[in-house]
């Protein structure tokens, strides 16, 4: 029987085995490495008395390695055994159902890169989704996943380990019954006639190849669309900002590029200069490398993915905007102020106010005359659906 191909037919088994490998591969040998390096550091002191490795120094080395190697031949088969099980059917898929989806998302975005490199099952293509599902993107397709389609289209893009289903959140802030809105998409089709399109992508990789498949997403999708197509919005939560202007940057040999029906570019909370947490974590790996004892560690800090990487400085400067379109950029703070010493340093968590606002360190604008909007006392899975946000998004993709 052969493997399964995308992670819609991988199982809860091949997940497993992934985990056990890296258990093997990062956490089983950050912790001989440290040990070793622990113990070398305690026997050097016997060592340099008898001018050699003495014998209690050998016995421990020898039993360790023994030990550390028994474990990871075990880790090793066990993963072969699960793979192989979930080859013959054993166990549920893995996509049946919302947390499966999520740890799949989840995976991907840590080291999505790695398991396209490696043929896994569990990496990602993107994709068009509905229902938990694929959308096909041919007409029949489309069709049947549409039947009520409009001719604008609003296309939601989720950020770094997130999935589709991430824009279901409860909105912020609750109403006096402790209920939440709808969704944007859901409410945008209700009050503006807008057809929601929301896109689930491999966020392990690097922002211009995800944005390469998502322009060519998009322009299957176009040209499948029950109905001529006639405006576009792109709305991007976190790094889903910078994989649609990556998108918008993809030039097409094309007579009617799809780009050219792009009217609004929403950003949430996108690092357009860059995120602090990734730059934290740099900063942090390039320390523990320097030290024996914390230098393993480093080394699991060193796997994160391109797409992770990505996130050090936001997008190059020559990723142009589209001229034709309006660029609105939603900012949040966890203080009141976007001038206060929080929303400069910590900003919503994991990106800084200025980095959302488009603003460089000399107080250029990387989008002159773009619409910016700060939300206070907010963090940065608030604005997958926040009241002000909806209010806003609904004056700026106001149907004529």
């Amino acid at each position: 029987m052969t493997r399964r191909a995308t992670p819609a037919g991988a199982g809860v088994l091949e997940a497993a085995a992934l985990a056990t490998e890296h258990l093997d591969h990062l956490v089983l040998g950050a912790v001989r490495d440290v040990h070793v390096s622990v113990s070398d550091r305690v026997h050097a002191v016997l060592d340099r008395v008898t001018g050699r490795p003495t014998v209690p120094h050998r016995i421990h080395d020898g039993i360790a390695a023994g030990v550390y190697a028994g474990l990871g031949i075990g880790m090793r088969a066990a993963a072969r055994g699960l793979r192989h099980a979930d080859r013959l059917g054993v166990g549920p898929a893995i996509e049946d159902g919302p947390r499966g989806r999520f740890v799949v998302s989840a995976v991907n975005g840590l080291i999505g890169d790695r398991l396209v490199a490696d043929g896994s099952a569990l990496a990602i293509e993107i994709g068009v989704r509905r229902d938990g599902r694929d959308v096909p993107l041919t007409p029949d397709g489309l069709a049947a996943a549409y039947p009520d389609a409009s001719d604008a289209l609003v296309v939601f893009l989720h950020g770094l380990c997130e999935t589709e289903a991430y824009w279901d959140r409860r909105s912020r802030p609750r109403r006096e019954d402790g209920t939440g809105a709808a969704p944007y998409g859901a409410r945008l089709a209700e009050d503006e006639g807008w057809t929601p399109v929301y896109v689930r992508a491999n966020t392990g990789l690097t922002v211009a190849e995800t944005g390469v498949a998502l322009s060519a997403l998009l322009r299957s999708l176009v040209d499948g669309w029950p109905t001529e197509v006639r405006r576009i919005a792109l709305v991007g939560h976190s790094m889903g900002g910078l994989i649609a202007r990556a998108a918008l940057a993809v030039t097409l040999d094309d007579d009617q590029p799809w780009t050219a029906l792009v009217t609004d570019v929403v950003t949430l909370g996108t690092p357009h200069t860059g995120s602090p947490v990734e730059r934290g974590i740099a900063r942090g790996v390039r320390l523990a490398g320097r030290v024996p004892e914390t230098a393993p560690f480093a080394r699991i800090f060193e796997q994160r993915s391109a797409g992770v990487l990505d996130l050090h400085d936001g997008m190059p400067d020559d990723v142009q905007a589209v001229p034709h379109a309006r660029y609105r950029l939603v900012a949040a703070t966890l203080s009141r102020s976007a001038r206060h010493p929080v929303a400069a340093t910590v900003g919503d968590y994991l990106v800084q106010y200025r980095s959302a606002a488009g603003l460089l360190p000399n107080g250029e604008e990387l989008f002159p005359g773009a619409d910016v909007l700060h939300i206070p006392n907010a963090h940065h899975f608030d604005l997958l659906n926040h009241e002000d946000v909806y209010r806003a998004l609904r004056t700026w993709l106001a149907r004529p």
